[in-house]
């Protein structure tokens, strides 16, 4: 089987981490709930090979002094490929429950004999996030970057789009997001192509809202060469990421969820 191994960790990021987002100052947040998706590999001599997983969690715990929701997001191969490329990455955020702002990041990735952590510490105040990075066993890299209300990690971008209004979509037109990552602010460009019913396997068909999605490589203003995925998601209060795909070299890579629990609103985009 022929599968790009850097997207596949990047497909898993997607889901586990930030789906597309707005920047908004309101959030949803809600303890208990869980989100899992499968990811698989599509070519014409694989029509359908399940390759990973992927969880995201929300909870409540107290951090540093103060009560913080707490996301994790992990993303795995399946047993049957781990021969092949073992992927254990897991990321998390604590987030202040009175503010809704994010307060620390960290990812712990372990793909292969390959390693890397990372740690963003914000100063809402300052306006500034400290970042600290290292891969394998090296001496950890660090930088301070200057902080906008819509620059943030990957984890906290993927919680903004939840308390969007689908009217405030506008069909076509494009627009950019920043995601802070070690040393620089990644942008994401994204379209709004429109409502979409979707047939997601073994959980039926949805009302979505489908986009179109780029992430820029260094510095976030070249898309020549960065990830691009169309991305569903449910038209309902929830706004949970219901389907990705991604094109590789030979064939493509889709997510899709396969079970959710602790929703806080009903799923009323599904339809069958």
């Amino acid at each position: 089987m022929v599968v790009n191994k850097t997207l596949m960790r990047r497909i898993l990021l997607v889901v586990a981490a930030f789906g597309i987002a707005l920047p908004l100052a309101a959030q949803l947040y809600h303890p208990g709930e869980v989100l899992e998706y499968r990811v698989s590999y599509r070519a014409k001599m694989f029509p359908n090979t399940e390759v990973g997983t992927v969880e995201v969690s929300t909870s409540e715990l107290p951090f540093d002094g103060r009560t913080c929701y707490c996301v994790v997001g992990t993303g795995r191969t399946l047993p049957t490929y781990r021969w092949f490329y073992n992927i254990d990455d897991t990321y998390r955020i604590w987030v202040d429950t009175a503010t809704l702002r994010t307060v620390r990041f960290t990812s712990n990735i372990r793909e292969s004999d390959y390693t890397f952590e990372s740690r963003y510490d914000y100063d809402w105040p300052d306006s500034t996030v400290h970042t600290r990075w290292r891969s394998r066993q090296r001496p950890f890299a660090e930088k301070n970057m200057p902080l906008s209300a819509g620059s943030m990690d990957a984890v906290s971008l993927f919680f903004n789009l939840r308390s969007a209004d689908a009217g405030a979509f506008h069909e076509g037109e494009p627009a950019v997001l920043q995601m802070v990552l070690e040393d620089t602010i990644r942008h994401l460009r994204y379209r709004f192509l429109g409502r979409e019913t979707k047939k997601i396997r073994n959980m039926g068909k949805f009302r979505t809202l489908k986009f179109d999605c780029q992430l820029g490589t260094s510095e976030g203003f070249s898309f020549t060469d960065g990830t691009v995925f169309t991305i569903w998601i449910s038209d309902d209060q929830n706004k949970i990421p219901l389907y990705i795909e991604s094109p590789v070299k030979v064939g493509s890579i889709q997510a899709y969820i396969s079970g959710y629990k602790g929703l806080k609103y009903p799923l009323t985009s599904l339809v069958k």
